[in-house]
């Protein structure tokens, strides 16, 4: 079996005072990273992992983490490492 990555997005909602304690804790799990975040306590999250299990448990760990109301997937993306490491010419556009 090839090895694949898997590449995907979450908004997380926290409570306001808690947003710094949150996106610590998310920045804090392998794979994340936190992108953007509001006063009103919303984040955007990607993840990169190996498989759509490990995926799946880092968004549940991230919904259990204290201060977050909600964490939901916006986008998932996955293909074989070799597609993603395949460097594409200059000027190369997709159809």
């Amino acid at each position: 079996m090839l090895a694949e990555l898997h590449i995907s997005s979450l908004v997380v909602h926290s409570t306001p005072k808690r947003i710094e304690r949150v996106a610590e804790a998310i920045a804090a799990i392998p794979g994340a990273e936190v992108h953007a975040r509001s006063a009103a306590g919303k984040l955007v999250v990607t993840l990169e992992t190996d498989t759509a299990q490990q995926m799946s448990a880092i968004v549940a760990e991230i919904q259990r983490t204290e201060g977050v109301l909600s964490a939901a997937l916006v986008y998932q993306c996955v293909d074989s490492l070799d597609a993603m490491n395949e460097e594409m010419p200059d000027g190369y556009a997709q159809a």
